[in-house]
């Protein structure tokens, strides 16, 4: 696989970008007209990134992220959950994987794996946290792989279908 990975000037490729998460996700164009504003505000924020994975020229995965901030809607969400397991403290210092995502056509290779550990390897932050749909997947396996564990679980977000999981993890993440 010729895959690179390297800076993503998201806003600039959001539409490219979320193509990538439709397909990963199974996102109708309702859902993906509401990421796209939410992704462009996110870009916005101080110490927001992005990076993407590239074969032959084409993105085919992305990821972006974010010091966090506990003003902001995901954590203010998240946060009851935390602190119900004494884990909000999670919530300080870290950096926050926004999204993950990669073409089904290219998972299972490498491509995740590169852009989380490139991501964070560039954050100031001791820590990452995410959350991922709470269920397990290959994508759980990946963080696991690399040193999240989980903070909270059945985490419920308004108009999601399924719950979440918060995962954290110490930085530099564990490698193989």
């Amino acid at each position: 696989m010729d895959l690179v990975i390297g800076p993503l000037d998201l806003s600039a490729h959001v539409d490219e970008a979320l193509a990538v998460q439709a397909v990963a996700f199974g996102l109708g164009p309702d859902e993906v007209a509401v990421r796209r504003q939410i992704v462009l505000r996110h870009m916005t924020y101080p110490g927001a990134r992005a990076l993407g994975a590239t074969e032959h020229g084409r993105l085919v995965g992305f990821v972006y992220g974010m010091p966090n901030d506990r003003a902001h809607w995901w954590s203010t969400v998240v946060e009851p959950y935390l602190r119900a397991r004494d884990n909000d403290h999670w919530l300080d210092d870290s950096f926050v994987i926004t999204e993950l995502h990669v073409h089904p056509g290219h998972q299972r290779r490498g491509a995740g794996r590169a852009l989380i550990t490139a991501i964070t390897d560039g954050a100031a932050e001791p820590r990452s946290i995410l959350s991922a749909i709470d269920t397990e997947s290959p994508a759980r396996d990946l963080y696991r792989s690399l040193g999240y564990t989980d903070l909270a679980r059945q985490v419920l977000f308004p108009s999601a279908p399924r719950p979440y999981a918060v995962m954290g993890a110490p930085l530099p993440l564990r490698r193989l």
